[in-house]
Protein backbone atom coordinates (compact mmCIF):
# COMPACT_ATOMS: atom_id res chain seq x y z
CA UNK A 1 0.00 0.00 0.00
CA UNK A 2 1.29 3.33 -0.78
CA UNK A 3 -0.31 6.33 0.43
CA UNK A 4 2.37 8.73 1.34
CA UNK A 5 1.16 12.13 1.41
CA UNK A 6 -2.29 11.11 2.55
CA UNK A 7 -0.31 10.08 5.65
CA UNK A 8 1.14 12.90 6.41
CA UNK A 9 -1.78 15.03 6.62
CA UNK A 10 -2.14 13.33 10.44
CA UNK A 11 -4.25 10.70 12.40
CA UNK A 12 -7.67 12.01 10.63
CA UNK A 13 -6.65 10.06 6.95
CA UNK A 14 -6.08 6.85 8.74
CA UNK A 15 -10.13 5.80 7.69
CA UNK A 16 -9.29 7.21 3.91
CA UNK A 17 -5.80 4.79 4.01
CA UNK A 18 -8.16 2.17 5.27
CA UNK A 19 -10.39 2.62 2.45
CA UNK A 20 -8.13 3.29 -0.12
CA UNK A 21 -6.36 -0.16 0.48
CA UNK A 22 -9.69 -2.04 -0.37
CA UNK A 23 -9.68 0.14 -3.27
CA UNK A 24 -6.73 -0.89 -4.52
CA UNK A 25 -7.47 -4.33 -3.96
CA UNK A 26 -10.50 -3.82 -6.72
CA UNK A 27 -8.60 -1.85 -9.00
CA UNK A 28 -6.20 -4.66 -9.58
CA UNK A 29 -8.46 -5.76 -12.91
CA UNK A 30 -9.27 -1.97 -13.16
CA UNK A 31 -11.76 -0.65 -15.51
CA UNK A 32 -10.35 1.82 -18.35
CA UNK A 33 -11.87 5.20 -18.30
CA UNK A 34 -12.09 4.52 -14.63
CA UNK A 35 -10.30 6.19 -11.63
CA UNK A 36 -9.81 7.28 -8.39
CA UNK A 37 -9.19 10.30 -6.54
CA UNK A 38 -9.15 10.53 -2.74
CA UNK A 39 -8.85 13.65 -0.63
CA UNK A 40 -8.28 14.37 3.04
CA UNK A 41 -8.97 17.69 4.71
CA UNK A 42 -6.92 18.42 8.25
CA UNK A 43 -6.81 21.80 9.48
CA UNK A 44 -5.01 24.22 6.37
CA UNK A 45 -3.52 20.78 5.09
CA UNK A 46 -5.63 19.04 1.83
CA UNK A 47 -3.88 16.15 0.66
CA UNK A 48 -5.16 14.31 -2.20
CA UNK A 49 -4.09 10.72 -4.17
CA UNK A 50 -5.39 9.95 -7.82
CA UNK A 51 -5.23 6.72 -9.33
CA UNK A 52 -5.94 6.10 -12.97
CA UNK A 53 -5.31 3.40 -15.76
CA UNK A 54 -2.56 4.48 -17.95
CA UNK A 55 -4.61 4.01 -21.10
CA UNK A 56 -6.50 6.77 -19.48
CA UNK A 57 -3.76 9.43 -19.75
CA UNK A 58 -1.59 8.33 -22.25
CA UNK A 59 -3.86 5.66 -24.45
CA UNK A 60 -1.09 2.71 -23.55
CA UNK A 61 -0.15 0.41 -20.65
CA UNK A 62 3.40 -1.12 -21.82
CA UNK A 63 6.37 0.46 -20.52
CA UNK A 64 7.38 3.65 -23.14
CA UNK A 65 10.02 2.64 -25.51
CA UNK A 66 9.40 4.82 -28.85
CA UNK A 67 9.78 8.19 -29.23
CA UNK A 68 6.68 8.83 -29.35
CA UNK A 69 5.02 7.19 -26.24
CA UNK A 70 8.39 8.57 -24.25
CA UNK A 71 7.18 12.18 -25.22
CA UNK A 72 3.24 11.40 -24.83
CA UNK A 73 4.64 10.33 -21.30
CA UNK A 74 6.80 12.88 -20.18
CA UNK A 75 3.87 15.63 -21.27
CA UNK A 76 1.39 13.44 -18.74
CA UNK A 77 4.03 13.25 -15.80
CA UNK A 78 4.06 17.16 -16.31
CA UNK A 79 0.29 17.77 -16.71
CA UNK A 80 -0.28 15.58 -13.65
CA UNK A 81 2.17 16.92 -11.23
CA UNK A 82 -0.21 20.65 -11.74
CA UNK A 83 -3.40 19.90 -9.70
CA UNK A 84 -4.70 23.05 -9.16
CA UNK A 85 -5.44 23.08 -13.37
CA UNK A 86 -6.49 19.88 -13.26
CA UNK A 87 -8.71 19.98 -10.40
CA UNK A 88 -9.59 23.62 -9.76
CA UNK A 89 -10.76 24.99 -6.38
CA UNK A 90 -12.24 28.32 -5.75
CA UNK A 91 -9.88 31.56 -5.31
CA UNK A 92 -11.59 32.09 -2.24
CA UNK A 93 -10.14 28.74 -0.62
CA UNK A 94 -6.43 30.08 -1.11
CA UNK A 95 -5.19 26.72 -2.40
CA UNK A 96 -1.67 26.41 -3.12
CA UNK A 97 0.84 22.91 -4.15
CA UNK A 98 3.22 22.11 -1.40
CA UNK A 99 4.23 19.32 -3.36
CA UNK A 100 3.23 17.13 -6.16
CA UNK A 101 4.28 13.84 -7.80
CA UNK A 102 3.28 11.70 -10.11
CA UNK A 103 4.39 8.41 -11.59
CA UNK A 104 3.38 5.27 -14.21
CA UNK A 105 3.35 2.30 -12.47
CA UNK A 106 4.13 -0.89 -15.07
CA UNK A 107 2.35 -4.20 -13.27
CA UNK A 108 5.39 -6.50 -15.12
CA UNK A 109 5.39 -9.95 -14.58
CA UNK A 110 8.44 -10.39 -17.17
CA UNK A 111 10.39 -11.00 -13.88
CA UNK A 112 8.71 -14.58 -13.28
CA UNK A 113 8.30 -15.83 -17.18
CA UNK A 114 12.18 -16.82 -17.53
CA UNK A 115 11.05 -19.26 -14.53
CA UNK A 116 8.14 -20.34 -16.81
CA UNK A 117 9.74 -20.94 -19.99
CA UNK A 118 12.78 -23.28 -18.61
CA UNK A 119 9.67 -25.49 -17.07
CA UNK A 120 7.82 -25.58 -20.42
CA UNK A 121 11.38 -26.27 -22.20
CA UNK A 122 12.40 -28.61 -19.66
CA UNK A 123 8.59 -30.29 -20.04
CA UNK A 124 8.89 -30.55 -24.05
CA UNK A 125 12.39 -32.54 -23.82
CA UNK A 126 10.67 -35.33 -21.54
CA UNK A 127 7.89 -35.46 -23.62
CA UNK A 128 10.71 -35.84 -26.54
CA UNK A 129 12.26 -38.75 -24.74
CA UNK A 130 9.11 -40.29 -24.19
CA UNK A 131 6.97 -39.77 -27.09
CA UNK A 132 9.35 -38.18 -30.25
CA UNK A 133 8.59 -35.23 -31.71
CA UNK A 134 4.97 -35.10 -31.63
CA UNK A 135 4.48 -34.86 -27.64
CA UNK A 136 7.18 -32.16 -27.84
CA UNK A 137 5.73 -30.37 -30.34
CA UNK A 138 2.44 -29.83 -28.19
CA UNK A 139 4.96 -28.84 -25.01
CA UNK A 140 5.93 -26.15 -27.65
CA UNK A 141 2.33 -25.10 -27.92
CA UNK A 142 1.49 -25.16 -24.68
CA UNK A 143 4.63 -22.89 -24.05
CA UNK A 144 3.45 -20.37 -26.32
CA UNK A 145 -0.01 -20.13 -25.26
CA UNK A 146 1.67 -19.39 -22.21
CA UNK A 147 4.21 -16.82 -23.20
CA UNK A 148 0.95 -15.37 -24.66
CA UNK A 149 -1.41 -15.22 -22.03
CA UNK A 150 1.68 -13.58 -19.37
CA UNK A 151 2.34 -10.71 -21.82
CA UNK A 152 -1.44 -10.24 -22.17
CA UNK A 153 -1.51 -10.16 -18.44
CA UNK A 154 1.71 -7.52 -18.15
CA UNK A 155 -0.10 -4.92 -20.49
CA UNK A 156 -1.09 -2.86 -17.39
CA UNK A 157 -0.09 0.13 -15.90
CA UNK A 158 -1.16 3.01 -13.92
CA UNK A 159 -0.47 6.59 -13.00
CA UNK A 160 -0.46 7.46 -9.54
CA UNK A 161 -0.10 10.96 -8.03
CA UNK A 162 0.23 12.35 -4.87
CA UNK A 163 -0.28 16.26 -4.00
CA UNK A 164 -0.11 18.27 -0.78
CA UNK A 165 -1.92 21.81 -0.88
CA UNK A 166 -1.94 24.23 1.74
CA UNK A 167 -5.32 26.23 1.71
CA UNK A 168 -5.48 29.78 3.35
CA UNK A 169 -9.31 28.89 3.84
CA UNK A 170 -10.40 25.67 3.81
CA UNK A 171 -13.63 26.27 4.75
CA UNK A 172 -14.34 27.84 1.37
CA UNK A 173 -13.43 24.90 -0.16
CA UNK A 174 -16.84 24.20 -1.53
CA UNK A 175 -16.97 22.79 -4.87
CA UNK A 176 -14.41 21.51 -7.53
CA UNK A 177 -14.06 21.91 -11.41
CA UNK A 178 -12.60 18.29 -12.89
CA UNK A 179 -10.61 20.19 -15.79
CA UNK A 180 -8.83 16.84 -15.77
CA UNK A 181 -11.29 15.38 -18.27
CA UNK A 182 -11.03 18.16 -20.61
CA UNK A 183 -7.28 17.37 -20.41
CA UNK A 184 -7.39 13.82 -21.17
CA UNK A 185 -9.68 12.49 -23.58
CA UNK A 186 -9.71 8.88 -22.91
CA UNK A 187 -10.89 9.48 -18.97
CA UNK A 188 -14.83 8.98 -18.48
CA UNK A 189 -15.21 8.56 -14.48
CA UNK A 190 -13.80 9.24 -11.18
CA UNK A 191 -14.75 7.70 -7.98
CA UNK A 192 -13.84 10.57 -5.32
CA UNK A 193 -13.55 9.58 -1.28
CA UNK A 194 -13.26 13.02 0.70
CA UNK A 195 -12.64 12.73 4.31
CA UNK A 196 -12.65 15.93 6.73
CA UNK A 197 -13.22 16.51 10.38
CA UNK A 198 -17.18 16.09 9.78
CA UNK A 199 -16.20 12.27 8.10
CA UNK A 200 -16.21 10.55 5.22
CA UNK A 201 -18.08 10.96 1.71
CA UNK A 202 -17.98 9.44 -1.49
CA UNK A 203 -19.18 10.84 -5.03
CA UNK A 204 -18.58 10.15 -8.48
CA UNK A 205 -17.80 12.69 -11.31
CA UNK A 206 -17.94 11.92 -14.96
CA UNK A 207 -16.87 13.89 -18.06
CA UNK A 208 -20.74 14.54 -18.73
CA UNK A 209 -20.83 16.16 -15.26
CA UNK A 210 -17.47 17.41 -14.02
CA UNK A 211 -18.13 19.68 -11.33
CA UNK A 212 -18.26 18.11 -7.70
CA UNK A 213 -20.25 20.45 -4.66
CA UNK A 214 -18.45 19.90 -1.63
CA UNK A 215 -20.93 22.34 0.24
CA UNK A 216 -21.35 21.36 4.06
CA UNK A 217 -18.80 18.79 3.80
CA UNK A 218 -15.61 20.61 4.85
Amino acid sequence: MRIPLLCTAGALLIPLAAANAEERRELDAHEHGHGSFNMAVEGKTVAIELQVPGADIVGFEHKAKSAKDKAALKSAKESLSAPLALFKMPAAAGCKVSSAKAEFVLDDHHDDHGDHKEHAEHKGEKHADDHHDHDKHAGHDDHDKHTDAKEAKAEHAEFHADYQLTCAAPEKLTAIDFAYFGKFKNAEELEVKVVTAKGQSQYEVTRAKPKLDLGGTI
